[in-house]
């Protein structure tokens, strides 16, 4: 089949200050747009048939700076809910850093890596899991079964989720996925989207998140 590339947003003004975004729209900051700019350079040896992107502004500013690397103004573009970041409910704004103070690094990380460990009135990665993967296969993979290259921009949990997925990682192995700032994931899959082949490029980042 044709080639997935996966790539999550880059520095937005909340990661820069440290805090959850989850669902809340942010901007990228300068460092971001620049760094975007660069990730896009690393796809010049790649056509991009149509690409993919949440409702959140900084994956959308994200996929329009590297299609804009790539001269590539005509591209089809769908934007969707399904590739949304979790939502960490009432812990949204908060900083990252005091929290880890407050509640503990033990349930810090388990609220951040692990599967299904709840946050008050936000999602699970689970949670996320379930609206991510089912667009990934009614959507997504249908398109690289017709030999189209996809371009998907998302955000941290939404590529975890849909990395387990394709990589058929464990409920007790997930805590262990992380999606970097920067990173270009470029899959060969099967015809039922798991990975034949895995390539990572990447543009050299440093993003407090």
């Amino acid at each position: 089949m044709a080639k997935l590339i996966i790539v999550r947003h880059h520095e937005s003004e909340w990661n820069k200050l440290g805090q959850w975004t989850g669902i809340r729209d942010t901007h990228l900051t300068p460092y971001g747009f620049q760094k975007s700019t660069e990730m896009g350079l690393l796809l010049k040896d790649i056509h991009i048939d149509l690409a993919f992107a949440s409702m959140q502004v900084r994956s959308i500013e994200t996929l329009s700076c590297m299609l804009e690397a790539l001269n590539l103004f005509h591209v089809p573009t769908t934007h969707t809910a399904a590739l949304n970041e979790r939502d960490y409910g009432d812990y949204t704004g908060k900083n990252k850093w005091e929290m880890e103070q407050l509640i503990g690094e033990k349930q810090w990380n388990s609220i951040r890596r692990e599967w299904d460990c709840p946050v008050p009135n936000g999602e699970t990665l689970k949670m996320v899991y379930a609206r991510v993967v089912p667009f990934f296969l009614g959507h997504i993979l249908p398109l690289l079964q017709q030999e189209k290259n996809v371009l998907v921009v998302s955000h941290g949990n939404a590529i975890r989720a849909l990395i387990k997925y394709i990589e058929q990682v464990s409920d007790e192995e997930v805590c262990h996925i992380e999606m970097l700032f920067g990173g270009v994931l470029i899959y060969d899959l099967d015809q039922e989207g798991h990975v034949l082949h895995k390539e990572v490029r990447k543009v050299s980042s440093d993003v407090n998140a």
